[in-house]
């Protein structure tokens, strides 16, 4: 009986401290291989708050199909709200998952994170120096469209959530326009807390490797270089990490030529729609864990698990850098425009070339042709993993800019516009009385929509040029001051030929439309005065005639012509509404609360 009481007692000690207390998650008591859903989920995370001091479950918004969307702050300071947050000096780092529903590695890899930290203890430093806000479940009511079918590239869990939201909009490329109420409730969370870093868990499509998971930052130009260089330095800190746990990460990149990888692989800026992009042009760091779907599932949370600590290890080590790098940031970008700095500030970036090599891990491959498609697809052997020295097109320049204003003035009719600057925690004033001011103004032509729709929009592409203009701005005018830390949010969303402006995803569309037009009977005799009137117009006219056959051809296409150089045409349309005044200048402007104020009180 003695050496029975022995045994079992040694048995108790082998097992987990964590699940000795019945903690276990229900992705481990299924082995590895499934993935709770949202109720399972819940109950966990309230067992969590009810158990530690150092956790709180909140809610931060309510999904379309009426779904509370969980938070959980971890603070060993019982930091639970942004203001405790500000007050304690720590630096917030958010870490969500499931922004793809059916990538959703990171929500379990942070529940057993949450518990190690905040239950058993083995991990309670990586909670020492930071906030964390963990987001398990950013898409909930795609995470509950739950099937083994919503992946077909996936391996695992064994049901899994849909990529989009009810309203089949996806979130990740969202950011910018905003359009999902989960977004806009994630961008009010984001600016409540004053995230510092964001960490953002997918899962990757792609070609077949070793590696678990692959990641990106954003270093390249559309990132402050207070902030690069800070993340450079993580960056550095947890790939020894990970490669000292036999977890070895490689760049999330995709390859130059499908099929040849010895065609090297190339990286990209991250456009501000992307989780990446948009923390860039906040100046936020950074981080995308990108694990690999044809990787069992255990293998791909726990890469995911081992990440994130490496990166809670090395923010608690260096607490303070991020805060700092920030603030440096912040204050270069409010210098730029107060000294007015002329170089052009960069909008759209590509891969220029080559700029260096990298050591791959692959695996052998060949090329099989399908019956059915007759085609040929690409087949990798597991058995012959290689090692390859291939380039790595990771030359990302700036290819389009902009000399940047020092104010947009936004016609107080745009209430969407300025109502989403806000959101964005873009500062804004109101003119108090009429101002007459030169603005550069964009001018409109050869615009184009996207045939079919693109999230919910059919964005729009065109030519643009420039033009300065004397207008007078009435009182209500919104007026952005770029001096300040959302600068390059500001000027994302305002600048016209940026890749996520407003004009590009339509809230401007209005303004390329033709409202009054002409019957031909009338314009005909006023076109023919014109042409005898005006030598120069009638060389212009005729030189269109020689060049352009189909307008040539079309009897309403050269009386529109001329329609549209005479005085009754629309000098509003495809003219930008906002202008641009590229000098200071001392404006008679208060708060939008203040200017609502003087309103009242009238």
């Amino acid at each position: 009986m003695k050496h029975f009481s022995i045994g079992i007692l040694l048995l108790a000690l082998a097992v987990p401290a964590f699940a000795q207390q019945g903690w276990l998650t229900d992705y481990e008591r299924s082995g590895g291989v499934a993935s709770p859903d949202y109720q399972h989920t819940l109950a966990y995370l309230q067992r969590l708050d009810s158990a530690s001091a150092w956790v709180e479950l909140q809610f931060f918004g309510t999904t379309p199909e009426g779904r509370k969307m969980p938070l959980v702050i971890l603070s060993k300071d019982g930091c639970f709200t942004p203001e405790a947050a500000r007050k304690s000096g720590k630096e917030v780092v958010l870490i969500q998952s499931g922004i793809h529903a059916g990538e959703i590695d990171g929500k379990d890899a942070s529940m057993m994170l949450l518990r190690e930290i905040a239950i058993t203890g083995s991990l309670a430093d990586l909670a020492d120096d930071v906030i964390v806000l963990f987001m398990p479940i950013f898409n909930l009511d795609g995470h509950e469209r739950i099937s083994p079918y919503n992946r077909i590239n996936q391996n695992g869990p064994e049901e899994m959530g849909w990529r989009t939201t009810a309203q089949n909009l996806n979130l990740n490329r969202d950011y910018m326009k905003a359009d999902a109420p989960e977004m806009r409730a994630w961008l009010r969370t984001f600016n409540a807390w004053g995230v510092d870093m964001l960490i953002d868990c997918h899962v990757t499509d792609g070609i077949d490797f070793q590696y678990n998971a692959t990641y990106a930052m954003e270093t390249h130009g559309n990132m402050a270089p207070p902030v690069s260089a800070w993340e450079k330095k993580l960056a550095a800190a947890f790939l020894r990490g990970m490669a000292r746990a036999g977890d070895p990460l490689a760049p999330y990149v995709f390859p130059r030529e499908d099929h040849d990888l010895s065609k090297g692989l190339v990286d990209w800026a991250s456009a501000p729609r992307l989780s990446t992009g948009y923390a860039a042009v906040r100046n936020r760091a950074n981080l995308l864990i990108e694990t690999h779907m044809l990787k069992p599932y255990k293998d791909r949370v726990t890469a995911t698990y081992r990440l994130l600590i490496e990166v809670l290890r090395y923010m608690n080590a260096n607490s303070g850098d991020l805060h700092d790098a920030i603030e440096e940031a912040e204050e270069e970008d409010v210098r730029r425009i107060t000294e007015a700095d002329t170089t052009a500030f960069p909008l759209q970036f590509r891969s220029v070339g080559q700029s260096g090599t990298i050591s791959f891990l692959g695996y052998a491959s060949e090329m099989r042709k399908s019956a059915i498609s007759g085609g040929e697809y690409e087949v990798w052997d597991h058995a012959r993993p290689i090692t390859v020295e291939i380039p790595f097109f990771g030359d990302v320049r700036p290819v389009a800019g902009v000399h940047l204003p020092r104010y947009y003035f936004i016609p107080q009719e745009w209430q969407s516009v300025t109502a989403l600057l806000q959101l964005h925690s873009v500062r804004m004033q109101r003119l108090t009385e009429a101002v007459t001011v030169a603005v550069e103004r964009s001018v409109f032509a050869d615009a184009k929509w996207r045939e079919r729709p693109y999230e919910g929009r059919f964005p729009v592409q065109f030519t643009s040029t420039t033009r300065i203009d004397t207008v007078t701005y009435p009182a209500g005018t919104w007026v952005v001051d770029l001096a300040q830390p959302a600068m390059r949010v500001a000027v994302n969303l305002l600048e016209p030929d940026a890749p996520d402006s407003f004009v590009y995803w339509g809230f401007f569309t209005p303004v390329f439309e033709q409202k009054e037009y002409f019957e031909e009977y009338v314009m005909a005799p006023i076109a023919e005065d014109m042409s005898r009137d005006n030598p120069a117009l009638r060389e212009e006219f005729e030189r269109k005639l020689a060049s352009d056959s189909a307008f040539a051809a079309s009897p309403r296409a050269r009386l529109q012509f001329f329609y549209e150089r005479s005085p009754w045409f629309d000098t509003h349309m495809n003219v930008y509404p906002v202008g641009r005044g590229m000098k200071f200048q001392a404006l008679p402007m208060v708060t939008s609360e203040e200017f609502d104020e003087m309103v009242r009180s009238r």
